[in-house]
C-alpha cells in the first residue's frame, strides 16, 4: 500500500532545497509517495501551512532552515519562530531543523524551545545522511546529525537559554530601534527590558554596556 507523505521545505536557497528534493525523491523507499512544496521565507511558509491545515491535508514532515530572514510583520525573526509556530498549528508534523550553527548553546536553545525530530547541521550534510536522517525521522524519531550529537553529550557548564522574549529584543536592538522605543514592540515595561537587557549582556560577557557590543556578541554565536 502506498505511504503519501507531505513535505514543506522552508530554505531561502533554491539550490540548496532542490538538492534536498533530488536526494529525497532517488532514496525514498518503492511504497512511499512524496509530495514535496517549497517555502524560500516565513511568510510563503505560514501561508503554505495554513493552507494545508484549511484543506485538512496537514504536513507530515517540514525541513526548516533556522537562518531565515524575519516575516513582514517582524513577528518571526528566523526559522526558530516559524518551527516554534509549526509546533502549534501542525502538531503531529515531524520537525527536521536545519542549520549552519553549531555552537553548543546554540543547538541547546533549539532542542529546548523546537525539540525537532531531526535536527542537521549543514556542514555535515551529505545526500546519505539527508536520506537515512528523513527515514528515521518518519519512523524512529529523533535523528541528530553527528556535531549535534557531539554537542549534546558535552556537558555544558552554563546552558545559556535565550527565550523568546529576549530574543526579540536582540532582534530589533539590532534592526536599529532604539531601547526606549522597544516598549512599544513587547508588551512589557521599559523597567522590565533594561533588566532583560542586563541579564543578556551578563550572558553575552559584554563588560562595556554598548548595545553594539551586545549585538555583535549574540550575531557571532547565533541568535541573532
Amino acid at each position: 500500500m502506498t505511504e503519501k507523505i507531505k513535505i514543506l521545505m522552508i530554505d531561502d536557497h533554491p539550490m540548496i532545497i532542490e538538492g534536498y528534493q533530488n536526494t529525497l525523491q532517488f532514496t525514498k523507499k518503492s511504497k512511499q509517495e512524496l509530495t514535496i512544496d517549497i517555502a524560500n521565507n516565513c511568510d510563503e511558509a505560514v501561508k503554505l501551512m495554513d493552507k494545508s491545515i484549511s484543506l485538512q491535508l496537514p504536513y507530515n514532515v517540514l525541513f526548516v532552515d533556522i537562518s531565515l530572514p524575519p516575516s513582514t510583520d517582524g513577528s518571526m525573526s528566523s526559522g526558530e519562530d516559524l518551527a516554534e509556530y509549526a509546533r502549534k498549528v501542525l502538531p503531529n508534523a515531524k520537525i527536521i531543523v536545519l542549520t549552519m550553527f553549531n555552537e553548543s548553546f546554540r543547538i541547546h536553545n533549539i532542542i529546548k524551545t523546537i525539540d525537532p525530530e531531526g535536527f542537521l547541521i549543514k556542514s555535515d550534510l551529505t545526500s546519505r545522511e539527508l536520506a537515512s536522517a528523513f527515514q528515521a525521522v518518519l519512523y524512529n524519531p529523533p535523528f541528530y546529525s553527528g556535531t549535534v550529537n557531539s554537542h549534546l553529550r558535552k556537558t555544558i557548564a552554563t546552558d545559556i537559554i535565550i527565550d523568546d522574549k529576549n530574543r526579540k529584543i536582540l532582534h530589533l536592538l539590532s534592526q536599529g530601534i532604539k531601547t526606549k522605543n522597544l516598549v512599544s514592540h513587547l508588551d512589557i515595561s521599559l523597567s522590565a527590558i533594561e533588566k532583560r537587557k542586563k541579564h543578556l549582556r551578563e550572558i553575552f560577557e559584554v563588560r562595556d554596556g554598548q548595545d553594539e557590543t551586545l549585538i555583535d556578541e549574540a550575531r557571532k554565536k547565533g541568535f541573532i
